[in-house]
């Protein structure tokens, strides 16, 4: 699906880019279980599940004013380092992880898009992914394992003509398989995306779910942490 995402984005890079609230606060709760020992754990975990809850702008901005205190905050006890094997290493490296996964969408700005006013004239729009996941993503799954053994070309060539099939279009399968990207194209892909450093925060690769933080190069909230 990360795939077909990344691909979407490219043909249209003006494509506002909305990531799932639930995902967010299930990436925090990764690193922090939802019993953290630590009052920082406690704090974070508390914001990032405050996240399902915001309806307006104001809201929004009081959240991400919130959250940039508990940086602040945080931010020496964050920078503690312990030896390990001789090596020194942060100590509380999961909360950092947690930390750095927040960081990164506020910093691109993709939490709050169901909120924009300019979006939104139409009706209210989802925070989460939920129809997406029952509606196509459980689909796009099914089809992948009903077909193990792919490889990773075929894989996305089979997430493409699965959209393809399904997308109402009146073109003929001939005419459909003349649109779709060769195996240069996706190749192509594979190796921009799949390039890219370790993750500090633990985030999603190549191959996983799409990586969000990447789809977008213009920070809103231009701040870095680390």
């Amino acid at each position: 699906m990360a795939k077909l995402v990344v691909f979407t984005v490219a043909l249209t890079p003006r494509t506002r880019v909305q990531r799932c609230t639930f995902h967010a606060f299930s990436q925090v709760k990764r690193y922090t279980t939802t019993r953290p020992k630590l009052q920082a754990g406690r704090e974070l975990y508390l914001i990032a599940r405050d996240l399902m809850g915001i309806e307006t702008l104001h809201q929004a901005e009081l959240w991400v004013e919130r959250y940039l205190d508990w940086c602040g905050f945080w931010a020496d006890f964050l920078e503690d380092r312990t030896v390990v094997d001789g090596r020194r290493v942060y100590t509380h490296e999961r909360l950092r992880r947690a930390r750095s996964s927040l960081s990164s969408l506020v910093s691109a700005g993709t939490l709050f898009t169901y909120l924009d006013p300019a979006l939104a004239k139409a009706g209210p729009l989802p925070s989460t992914n939920n129809m997406i996941e029952g509606g196509v993503n459980s689909q796009l799954r099914a089809v992948l394992r009903n077909h193990r053994g792919l490889t990773s070309v075929k894989r996305v060539k089979a997430v493409f003509w699965w959209c393809h099939a399904h997308s109402g279009d009146a073109r003929t399968a001939r005419e459909k398989l003349a649109a779709m990207p060769t195996d240069a194209d996706i190749d192509f892909l594979f190796s921009v995306y799949s390039a890219s450093p370790s993750r500090e925060d633990g985030g999603p690769e190549w191959g996983d779910r799409a990586v969000w933080e990447d789809l977008h190069h213009r920070d809103p909230y231009p701040f870095w942490l680390d």
